[in-house]
């Protein structure tokens, strides 16, 4: 058995082989390492350069205003989209739309959790969401918020001067981007 730990979350995976992407966040494979190597970017120092300033640290004061704003916007719809996908979870037809919903939920969870340890915050509350009755219905929302995250996610990757941040950005612009296919392939 192996130990590899996700660049993007940091959580530590066991096997005997590299997953292809995360199991917890969806990452692609590219952001798994063996556990010697991996540089969590929650552990990463944020070099002062990218900041203006002579100092590093590994937390959101010292995140740029702009990182900061985008991170919250990330939280914001992180959060939004687990609780979508629990209804839609709670709704759906078929249990492998239910256990695609409830692992894609979980998915989103993590990139929020990610978020709040970037930041040095609590999790907000979360709060309930509606969602349609039909699975159509259900994977046209999903498909939408994957999109609007998509593009939001690939202007972030541009905005961010931090290193860390902007290789979260571009590690969630393509788990998004894997959650269409995935919808679209159904």
């Amino acid at each position: 058995m192996k130990l590899y730990i996700c660049e993007i979350c940091g959580d530590a995976y066991i096997g005997e082989e590299k997953p292809t992407d995360c199991p917890f966040c969806g990452a692609k494979n590219n952001f798994i390492k063996n556990a010697d190597e991996a540089k969590p970017i929650v552990n990463e120092k944020i070099p002062a350069s990218t900041r203006g300033d002579d100092r590093s640290s590994t937390r959101g004061g010292d995140i740029s205003e702009l990182s900061q704003k985008n991170l919250l916007e990330t939280l914001a719809l992180e959060t939004r989209a687990n609780a979508m996908y629990l209804c839609m979870a709670g709704k759906a037809s078929e249990y492998k739309i239910k256990a695609m919903y409830k692992r894609l939920a979980k998915v989103e969870l993590e990139h929020a959790v990610i978020v709040t340890k970037l930041l040095g915050i609590v999790m907000p509350e979360m709060k309930a969401e509606t969602c349609a009755d039909e699975n159509q219905e259900n994977f046209q929302k999903t498909i939408e918020l994957e999109d609007h995250a998509v593009e939001l996610y690939k202007k972030f990757t541009s905005e961010a001067t931090e290193p860390n941040i902007r290789k979260f950005f571009g590690a969630l612009m393509q788990v998004e981007a894997g959650h269409i296919e995935l919808i679209k392939n159904l």
